[in-house]
């Protein structure tokens, strides 16, 4: 166990000095175990994937506040267990359609003109919003950008983008954290840019 801890160290003080690989290999060595511990809180095995995926994200965003104090997993397993709980309790406040009457179920489907909201101004900025995310998801290495649309776009399971790109599970899972990083990363420097010209404007 000493050594493991060891290796584990190692491994998170490279990836902590920007060495992306080495966190590559820590999500590659605890994927599986993670998802046994997800799996228990959350049982839909697309959902229970999301959570570890996301735990990830969470833990290598944090990474550089990690000590050693506990043994990395020891961290990693109250992230991910704090992630399927925040998800159980999101899940529970989202109304269920059972709940709305008929007349509401109606409203829904009538076709209405655009709403407010979906003013022009809106629609271009949804639009310049959508033409700043295809730029991003063209930038990326086609392995990434395969990975991560198959996913994100197109809906398919962690093991259908194993088959489909001939590569084992934990590189699919792997290339879409990557992706999902350098996409939210850059999509926050855009906004940012954005507000500061809204302000100025």
């Amino acid at each position: 166990m000493a050594e493991a801890t060891d290796v584990d160290l190692i491994l998170v003080k490279k990836a902590q000095a920007g060495d992306k690989r080495a966190f590559d290999l820590l999500v590659l060595k605890y994927q599986h175990k993670l998802a046994t511990v997800v799996i228990q809180l959350v049982s839909e095995r697309d959902i229970v994937e999301d959570i570890v995926q996301e735990s990830f994200v969470k833990a290598y965003r944090a990474l550089s506040g990690f000590r050693g104090d506990s043994a990395f997993f020891t961290w990693l397993h109250r992230i991910a267990t704090n992630t399927a709980k925040n998800h159980l309790e999101s899940a529970a406040r989202k109304p269920s359609y059972r709940a709305q009457d008929l007349d509401a179920m109606m409203v829904i489907e009538t076709p209405e003109p655009l709403k407010s909201e979906e003013s022009p101004d809106n629609l271009l900025a949804r639009g310049q919003l959508e033409s700043e995310l295809n730029q991003l998801l063209n930038t990326l290495p086609e392995e990434l950008r395969v990975a991560i649309t198959l996913r994100e776009f197109e809906g398919k399971s962690y093991e259908d983008i194993s088959h489909i790109m001939g590569t084992p599970i934990g590189t699919v899972r792997s290339r879409i954290f990557r992706a999902r990083e350098f996409i939210e990363t850059n999509m926050q420097s855009v906004m940012a840019g954005r507000n500061r010209l809204h302000a100025q404007s």
